[in-house]
């Protein structure tokens, strides 16, 4: 699978988790040159709080693109150093 925004390959793995249909990538598949870290954090009942990245690409930012649990929840253990995508960013095999 890989994962693309405006023209550029953010990450790329065969080993892919599907949780709730979003696709988590590995951490470590994250092209880390494009992410920057954000504020910005968010609350899953059965997964926990969220924390997000902003994509940079050609000078370009989508803010919050990339999202993953630091601490997943119990239960939720399958997104642990995953990585997942969405605000116009393409998962496509």
């Amino acid at each position: 699978m890989k994962a693309t925004w405006n023209g550029t390959v953010i990450a790329e793995s065969d080993d892919i988790v599907t949780v709730e249909g979003n696709a988590y990538f590995p951490a470590a598949a994250l092209n880390r040159q494009y992410v920057v870290d954000s504020a910005t954090h968010t609350t899953c009942h059965w997964k926990g709080v969220a924390s997000y990245y902003t994509l940079e690409v050609g000078g370009q930012k989508n803010p919050d693109a990339v999202w993953y649990y630091p601490t997943p929840k119990s239960g939720a253990e399958q997104v642990k150093d995953r990585v997942a995508f969405w605000k116009g960013v393409k998962v496509e095999a």
